[in-house]
């Protein structure tokens, strides 16, 4: 049975990667330290192939026995994490990569680093081909998170260069789905919690800035493509169905059936006007392709929200901010 290592994995995205790989047969240990992944994430995955270890992994990650892959999912995603949260993101970012790398180059194992489209920053290219450098800022408040992602690319290649590591980046476009948290902070979780409350959804700027969204089982199977490949990459992984954020917020109000109608607010510092992942690596060298339609994987994502939100009512709590 191969054995694999995933940082991060109580997380949203990390939690569905360690379900994934349980089912196609890897043993599974699950590095966190719940800073913002939740053990209840993975807590219907207890048994004998899967263990969750409490741990920060920009202090120290050790592994005893045989490792067959790495994968680093371990950082703040969402930018109302990151930005509370500005030098434990960087600090994951390039010591939790280091020390993700040096434990996949003591085990001989393959090691997928979880890259972002934050790479490209605020893009003067579109849509955005892995060939295009981006164009951040290094030193405004989201530069915690696009140059910790940027710096953890390079370290990687470092090692692939240096060491022969085999590694694999993906660059993961925004993804969503079942799991999510209420307090995401992300458009799609905030329009999903104010549609379902019947509150007006809150637009930032004009709402003409687009996005691409995939959805998480398909962004999955593209992360595990690429694991059980030699690709090195960078490969991009997302929905090049781009949609404006006026027009996200007018989808989730419908298939929501919320008739609130919306509120617009200032945009954050260096939101990026455009996204939108030009995929055709990951087709030629992955054979993948997202299979979720926007409509579809919104309607699939709104019972989980809908569940998460009675059970805080009833609870008697709301989500922080919510």
């Amino acid at each position: 049975m191969p054995r694999a290592v995933v940082t991060g994995g109580a997380g949203f995205l990390g939690s569905h990667l360690c379900r994934r790989l349980l089912a196609d047969g890897f043993e599974v240990v699950c590095l966190d330290n719940l800073v913002t992944g939740r053990a209840e994430n993975v807590a219907d995955l207890f048994g004998p192939g899967f263990r969750l270890v409490r741990t920060d992994v920009t202090e120290f990650v050790h592994v005893a026995g045989r490792v067959d892959c790495v994968l680093h999912f371990a950082s703040p995603a969402s930018p109302v994490d990151y930005l509370r949260l500005p030098i434990q993101t960087l600090k994951v970012g390039a010591l939790g990569t280091l020390r993700a790398l040096g434990l996949a180059r003591e085990k001989r194992a393959r090691l997928v680093l979880a890259s972002t489209s934050e790479v490209y920053g605020d893009p003067k290219v579109h849509p955005q081909p892995e060939g295009y450098w981006g164009h951040v800022n290094p030193v405004g408040p989201r530069g915690v998170y696009d140059e910790a992602k940027r710096y953890a690319e390079a370290l990687a290649m470092a090692y692939h260069r240096a060491h022969g590591l085999s590694v694999g980046i993906a660059r993961i476009f925004n993804t969503y789905g079942p799991g999510m948290r209420l307090d995401d902070g992300r458009a799609l979780a905030a329009f999903a919690v104010q549609a379902l409350r019947g509150e007006p959804l809150t637009v930032h700027g004009d709402g003409s800035q687009t996005r691409s969204l995939c959805f998480v089982g398909d962004l999955v199977e593209g992360v595990v493509r690429l694991l059980s490949s030699g690709v090195v990459g960078p490969v991009n992984l997302g929905n090049p169905q781009e949609v404006s954020i006026l027009e996200l917020a007018g989808v989730v109000a419908s298939l929501a059936g919320s008739s609130a109608g919306v509120v617009f607010c200032e945009r954050p510092v260096d939101d990026p006007q455009v996204r939108r992942p030009d995929i055709a690596l990951a087709r030629e060298v992955l054979g993948w392709e997202p299979r979720v339609g926007l409509e579809e994987g919104i309607a699939r994502t709104l019972p989980w929200f809908k569940q998460q939100l009675e059970r805080e009512a009833a609870a008697g709590t709301s989500p922080p901010g919510g």
